[in-house]
């Protein structure tokens, strides 16, 4: 069945994998599906044995799946954490994205699939009152475990539109935080930064892609007080 939601069409694959939320929608979590293939992916989110789900799915083609309908709990976080929230599953709407991932030989997502994960991605966020700063990948609410979608994901096309927070570019001042205080600044932006390392890689991962080497320098020091500060001036 083919359904229109704001020039949105899906195709419905149902999953049994879901429950019940627990609080409201206020985040969307990006993943890539690292899997070989689509078909493989889609197979491995509806399988009850495995456990694990999302609520859409959007092809290099750009044609999107429905797995979970938005009002349930999908499983998709694991365990993970972002800005206090711990049961990311009830506070969420996941959304995979086929990519074989560092695994599988990970690669830049195709232009039919970025614009299809635009439209999900501002429909959804519309709806559900959601704050750019809550549009968030997955290695950002589970550093130690997680690296997807990964520095190839282009973050700054979504961005452009207000729907993820930008790479700040202006304005840039070192703060000359001690790495200590780059991990007290990165707790409160939103990170879990109980391993340390990780939390800056993720960090680096999604706002300096082209330089993920987990060293905290002032470039990263810029770049999260400007991420602090009240309406950070950037790609967008």
């Amino acid at each position: 069945m083919m359904q229109d939601r704001a020039e949105l069409n899906w195709i419905d694959a149902p999953s049994p994998n879901f429950d019940e939320r627990k609080l409201p929608v206020s985040m969307i979590v990006l993943h890539y599906t690292g899997m070989k293939t689509a078909e493989e992916a889609i197979e491995r989110l509806r399988d009850p044995e495995f456990k694990v789900s999302c609520h859409w799915l959007v092809a290099e083609d750009g044609q999107v799946v429905r797995l979970v309908d938005e009002s349930k709990r999908a499983w998709h976080a694991g365990k993970s954490h972002w800005r206090g929230v711990t049961d990311i599953n009830s506070a969420s709407v996941g959304i995979e994205i086929v990519n074989p991932g560092h695994e599988f030989g990970y690669r830049p997502f195709p232009d039919e699939q970025i614009d299809a994960v635009i439209r999900l991605t501002a429909d959804i966020k519309d709806r559900h009152g959601i704050t750019r700063g809550n549009v968030v990948g997955h290695s950002d609410i589970a550093p130690a475990r997680k690296q997807d979608p990964g520095e190839l994901f282009p973050w700054g096309n979504l961005a452009r539109l207000r729907l993820a927070l930008p790479r700040p570019t202006k304005g840039l001042m070192d703060p000359g935080w001690t790495d200590g205080g780059f991990l007290l600044a990165l707790d409160r932006f939103g990170y879990d930064v109980t391993d340390g390392l990780a939390a800056t890689v993720a960090f680096q991962r999604r706002f300096r892609p082209e330089l993920v080497d987990g060293t905290i320098d002032a470039e990263c020091r810029m770049i999260l007080l400007a991420l602090l500060l009240p309406k950070p001036q950037g790609d967008d």
